[in-house]
């Protein structure tokens, strides 16, 4: 079974149907980008894939995951920029959703955090004040965050957004390290459908409803 099956989704808000019967799969090791212009509901296809958001119709099955085993980097806002915490911090409480009610981190959590400080090759960064870092860098430690939820599946809210073409094409290439290396799932969401195509191998393309779903070779074929 894939780690997560969504057939035929409808999500809206405020009597707005954003997504309309979409189907498409995610299964281990897969690399899915979602493109599509501004409004075409890839956003609210995210937010109900993580159960942010409610579904109107369809469903969204899990297979070997766990809901709360799924990584999120979100868009950050200028406030979550200037988040007054170390970088450590910031990563260790990617830890939280494994914690349930305990009140302190672990010794295990604790040493979670610092092997994906070295995976992301960041330790330089450890004790650094995270308002401090630049923007790349600041994206290496979301990751680093969301990579202490899951060894499975990460989703990726437009990682690349405001980035420079450099630093774009770094963060490009750790994702892609993670995704064969390690065999962590990607759910991308992007308006960068040139850059991500070599990277990605599955295509989901919205415009509501899904204009294509498939390989990238086929989206490259396709008239969409």
């Amino acid at each position: 079974m894939p780690l997560i099956d969504c057939e035929n989704v409808t999500i809206g808000y405020d009597n707005y149907i954003a997504v309309k019967n979409v189907s498409f799969n995610v299964d281990r090791g897969d690399y899915l980008c979602i493109v599509g212009e501004n409004g075409s509901g890839k956003s609210t296809l995210m937010k109900g894939i993580l159960k942010l958001l409610p579904l109107i119709s369809g469903s969204i099955e899990f297979g070997d995951i766990k809901q709360t085993e799924i990584g999120y980097l979100p868009q950050q806002t200028i406030i979550q920029r200037d988040f007054p915490a170390s970088v450590y911090e910031v990563i260790l409480s990617g830890c939280l959703s494994r914690r349930g009610l305990k009140p302190f981190y672990s010794k295990k959590e604790k040493n979670l955090a610092d092997e994906k400080i070295e995976q992301l090759d960041i330790k330089h960064l450890r004790n650094k004040s995270y308002r401090d870092l630049s923007g790349g860098q600041q994206q290496r430690v979301l990751l680093a965050r969301a990579l202490c939820s899951t060894d499975k599946l990460i989703v990726l809210d437009e990682p690349v957004a405001g980035l420079d073409p450099v630093v774009t094409a770094e963060l490009y290439k750790l994702i892609q390290k993670l995704n064969c290396d390690l065999g962590v799932a990607v759910i991308m969401i992007s308006h960068d459908i040139h850059g991500v195509l070599p990277f990605a191998n599955k295509i989901l393309h919205l415009n509501t409803e899904a204009m294509f779903y498939g390989s990238v070779e086929d989206y490259k074929k396709s008239t969409v």
